[in-house]
């Protein structure tokens, strides 16, 4: 199992995090559609309407379901992002560490964990993805997709909002 820490209090990796038996300490947060929101959800079509309640995110005990990909155009939508954050913070506020993983753990389980890292955390500077991305490239092994770099230079201080 792919894992880094982050001072004990967020942890992210790969889909092997997603294990039932390593995920009960933690709250988890699953930025893959493929097979964690499908699964949750319970979808066999490719995608779900918009319209559907459930189709940002699923939410279940200490689990949030993203149903996000990682194309190389951003098709992100800020409001998954601040369902993540919002879920991040009342976990931290319970005291419950977050472990945030995606299929390979490079790309969107990073980004997630910086983001809340600078935004929850305090461990990053916040005042861009830019500067938060350099300090959190000096201690962890990062490989974004162009999608989610774009979408996070270009939706950085939308962030702050609602959060």
């Amino acid at each position: 199992m792919i894992q880094t820490c982050v001072e004990d209090v967020l942890y992210f990796g790969n889909l092997a995090c997603c294990m039932p038996e390593n995920c009960r300490r933690f709250a988890v947060v699953h930025a893959c559609k493929e097979p964690c929101h499908r699964r949750a959800v319970g979808y066999q079509q490719r995608s779900l309407d918009k319209s559907h309640p459930y189709y940002l995110s699923y939410e279940e005990d200490d689990n949030l379901y993203l149903n996000v990909i990682d194309p190389d155009i951003p098709l992100f939508q800020i409001e998954s992002f601040q369902i993540f954050l919002k879920f991040a913070k009342a976990a931290k506020e319970k005291g419950k560490p977050v472990l945030v993983h995606c299929n390979q753990g490079q790309s969107r389980a990073p980004s997630f964990a910086l983001l809340f890292m600078a935004k929850g955390l305090g461990l990053l500077p916040n005042e861009s993805y830019v500067a938060a991305r350099a300090a959190f490239e000096e201690k962890f092994s990062y490989n974004p997709g162009a999608g989610i770099v774009k979408f996070l230079e270009n939706n950085w201080k939308k962030l702050d909002e609602n959060f």
